[in-house]
């Protein structure tokens, strides 16, 4: 597998976008039913890198197969906190890329200030939900009927993970 994990670039980002769509389009994984246009990702990802947010993506020769991103809250009373973004197409899952992404982002964001990583996760996406908790990310509640793809509703799980002291 040629697949490496590399910060975000605005040369990768169309890419990404391309990522986002197929992951976004599944209807499983994401709050997003379709990646947003090429302008509102490149807008994303430059406003979430200079706020001291954090993304890395998974790619395979130029072709972006996975991302992983923390983004900061802007009030400064909860600054700490970022929400964790993480996706991998299809065809690479099972393959290791999801750890990788999922380690990269979290040391980057921890050695950028934020100190605790927040997530949601449908309660019916068991591998994600193995992963963060192999990551020591602990649940914190149950989200009702949080998200709706497109008629049918789905229980969320909250999880975070904190920075030990």
């Amino acid at each position: 597998m040629s697949v490496r994990i590399v910060p975000s670039s605005p040369g990768l980002l169309a890419s990404f976008r391309e990522c986002l769509d197929v992951v976004a389009r599944e209807q499983r994984f994401l709050a997003l039913l379709a990646a947003p246009p090429e302008e509102a990702v490149r807008a994303f990802a430059t406003a979430n890198l200079a706020n001291g947010g954090v993304q890395f993506f998974a790619v395979d020769g130029e072709r972006v197969v996975g991302w992983a991103d923390v983004m900061p809250n802007d009030l400064p009373t909860l600054r700490h906190r970022g929400g964790l973004g993480i996706g991998v197409l299809p065809q690479y899952r099972g393959r290791g890329i999801g750890p990788q992404l999922l380690r990269s982002v979290i040391d980057a964001a921890f050695a950028n200030g934020i100190t605790r990583i927040e997530l949601e996760v449908r309660e019916d996406n068991a591998e994600a939900i193995r992963l963060y908790e192999a990551f020591g990310f602990e649940h914190e509640g149950r989200r009702r009927a949080a998200m709706r793809f497109p008629d049918e509703l789905h229980d969320c799980l909250a999880m975070s993970l904190l920075k030990d002291d």
